[in-house]
């Protein structure tokens, strides 16, 4: 019946479908671990989503890792292919209609999300939205409650394979980086858009200051950061190292693990970079930290909140005043704090 208890002792396939992108792949970890402890153990979760390769750990023979198909279309056909396994249970993190009914074709017996955009008729426990300044990590900890789950939230956590870590350090050796420096992260671009972004001569700035300290910056990013690595580096007095578009994103939390520490935008990287257990300096402007900051005791968050945010805009329509109003010297000092807490 619809909105009855589930009991977790009947659930034997279940598929716990992810966000889409990489940073909300990281804070729903922990669901997946409160879901696999609550289910018998001999439960299989098939872990689908388009970072779950990337970020979910395998576990052969209770957790599959399954990449979502490209295209609306073809992830519809490819939830009708899960029909066959006759799953007992879904849990849909995304809000959107789309992996609702994707939920409801896969014949899922009970199918677990939150309501809104007429998604309440395909699943059989629909929730109402969390509260307005519930953090993503516990709102999707709430898609359990149907379940009879009610954990307290914890920070997500990765493990980082030897072989990746070894391929990290080539990495970082071939950008002229030592295991003696300390390398500290200069993530570059946002996947959400510019408005995520912290001004280039700020960013120049920064490095050389860390590189005054006898610190080492090394820019990071995908190879679509290359403009702003460009800038950055005709901006610096110091030449800076770059990684940016020289990794691949199997190998991202294994690069970041390798770090003393990282300064990031709100973005997938930071949440990456503090579930590897790396001190984070997150600069937070159209986005609000109460619900997306990295968690754990080492991260630390820089938000200097304008009349107008938190907007969610990708593109600022006035003079980006939100991450204007963060200077050079509040991220210089929290790094130093950052790096003086490590260990």
């Amino acid at each position: 019946m619809r909105g009855e208890p589930i009991p977790r002792a009947a659930v034997r396939r279940a598929l716990l479908r992810f966000p889409n992108w990489l940073g909300d792949t990281v804070m729903a970890l922990p669901t997946l671990d409160a879901l696999r402890a609550a289910l018998p153990p001999d439960t299989r979760v098939w872990c689908v989503g388009p970072w779950v390769e990337t970020i979910v750990p395998p576990e052969p023979g209770r957790v599959e890792r399954l990449r979502s198909a490209a295209g609306v279309a073809r992830r519809l056909r490819q939830a009708l292919g899960w029909r066959p396994a006759g799953l007992d249970l879904a849990v849909v993190l995304p809000n959107s209609f789309e992996a609702a009914m994707a939920a409801w074709l896969s014949g899922a017996r009970w199918r677990v999300g939150y309501a809104g955009d007429g998604r309440a008729a395909l699943l059989t426990h629909a929730l109402g939205a969390a509260p307005g300044a519930t953090h993503q990590v516990s709102a999707y900890l709430r898609l359990l409650r149907p379940l009879g789950v009610d954990v307290v939230p914890t920070p997500p956590t990765l493990a980082v394979a030897a072989e990746a870590r070894e391929e990290a350090r080539a990495l970082l050796r071939g950008a002229g980086l030592e295991p003696r420096d300390v390398a500290i992260g200069l993530q570059l671009g946002a996947a959400f858009g510019p408005s995520k972004l912290w001004p280039v001569d700020r960013l120049a700035a920064l490095a050389d200051r860390l590189a005054a300290r006898g610190l080492r910056p090394v820019l990071l990013g995908t190879a679509a950061s290359g403009e702003l690595r460009d800038a950055v580096q005709a901006a610096v007095r110091r030449p800076v190292a770059s990684l940016v578009g020289g990794d691949r994103p199997a190998l991202l939390p294994a690069v970041l693990g390798e770090l003393a520490a990282l300064v990031a935008a709100d973005s997938g990287p930071a949440h990456v970079a503090a579930a590897v257990g790396v001190p984070t300096v997150t600069l937070f402007g159209p986005t609000d930290p109460r619900l997306t900051a990295p968690l754990g005791p080492r991260q630390r968050a820089i938000w200097r909140r304008p009349p107008c945010a938190p907007c969610f805009r990708a593109r600022c329509p006035i003079d980006h005043r939100c991450l204007a109003a963060v200077t050079v010297d509040a991220v210089e000092m929290e790094v130093l704090e950052a790096l003086a807490c490590r260990g």
